[in-house]
């Protein structure tokens, strides 16, 4: 049975959040001399530290209260307050399903909390017989699903994920950055259903706002207060909550901008799929495929040479090199590096 009270650790739920100058007066209109800000300039206040513009903007589109919504600097801001929030430095862990996105490991050790990394089957599924074993582990607390995942870019099946969400007491992270590319419906739909889930989600990927850092968690309102309790005041600057405004005001760009992507996949799949030197294109529900091939190290490198740059990873599925989607003069420019191998 889930209690958030009981996986929330203690110091957290004692604690008394900062209190910064918009908090205590958040109208638009006035002489601000409150908050020591510098009274000359255009950025020379300090930002909304509730994101409420963005937040009335990400309700609508999501059809979720605002209330559920958290707003980060990036979803890695979101990661590493969950392990705050979550684990006891020293003695709680998590767990997560490899290989997946590497800032989970990350956070886990800059949080000094153990991580288990659950393999995951050879066509990068979850194990629900031996994750539901682990699921009753007192010292884990929060679990990290990327779906779809990185780098395989497949989406986990909903059927796994439920059992996980269903017989585990404490919370799950659900990592959406890529669910804008898939086919399959995001687990927001979930959030009634299961208390102890949040569903996180980014700018960074189809709303093609890397730069911004502007990330975003779905949750029950209790969990969410947790994380502004947690977060620093002025964690998303106005600029950035400002450019995701204007994304969010032009869906057309949106939708047109990933309709070139998924074709662009699709062409890219088929054409590398006919080169001699390919082995396997995994499929994949996001802007990216994860390609086997005869040597990673040295296409990789290859490729670089000629100023192509992908993602070797090798170290994580043997042989794989991760080629996000360009756009079509990039994609071409590619397949140019790759025939020119051949010829090596």
């Amino acid at each position: 049975m889930f209690n958030l009270n009981k996986i929330v650790r203690p110091n957290i739920l004692s604690l008394k959040p900062y209190s910064s100058a918009r908090d205590e007066f958040n109208g638009s209109t006035g002489i601000f001399l409150d908050a020591n800000e510098n009274p000359f300039g255009t950025l020379n206040r300090y930002p909304d530290p509730h994101q409420k513009a963005l937040k009335q903007k990400l309700a609508a589109l999501k059809n979720v209260d605002h209330a559920n919504i958290f707003v980060g600097n990036g979803s890695d801001e979101i990661i590493d307050l969950a392990f705050r929030i979550f684990c006891e430095p020293g003695k709680d862990v998590a767990m997560t399903f490899s290989p997946t996105y590497g800032m989970y490991e990350v956070s886990a050790a800059i949080n000094n909390v153990g991580l288990i990394k659950l393999p995951l089957s050879t066509d990068f599924r979850i194990d629900r017989a031996v994750t539901r074993r682990l699921l009753d582990q007192e010292d884990l607390k929060l679990i990290f699903i990327c779906s779809p995942n990185n780098p395989t870019g497949n989406t986990f099946d909903r059927k796994d994920i439920e059992m996980i969400l269903t017989h585990f007491s404490g919370m799950v992270i659900i990592d959406e950055a890529y669910i804008d590319f898939s086919p399959e419906a995001s687990c927001l739909n979930l959030i009634g259903k299961y208390p102890n889930l949040m569903v996180s989600q980014t700018f960074s990927k189809a709303w093609g706002l890397a730069a911004a850092r502007v990330g975003v968690a779905y949750a029950h309102e209790a969990i969410i207060e947790l994380f502004r309790k947690v977060k620093p005041p002025y964690n998303v600057s106005g600029l950035n909550q400002q450019a995701a405004i204007t994304a969010l005001e032009n869906q057309a760009e949106f939708e047109r901008n990933k309709e070139i992507i998924l074709k662009e996949k699709a062409k890219l799949s088929k054409v590398l799929s006919g080169m001699e030197m390919v082995k396997n294109i995994y499929p994949s529900d996001a802007n990216f495929i994860l390609v086997e091939v005869e040597n990673a190290d040295k296409i990789y490198k290859s490729l670089v040479d000629q100023q192509v740059i992908t993602r070797n990873r090798n170290s994580q599925v043997k042989n794989c090199i991760r080629i996000s989607i360009g756009t079509p003069e990039e994609n071409l420019l590619l397949l140019k590096a790759l025939k020119n191998l051949n010829h090596e």
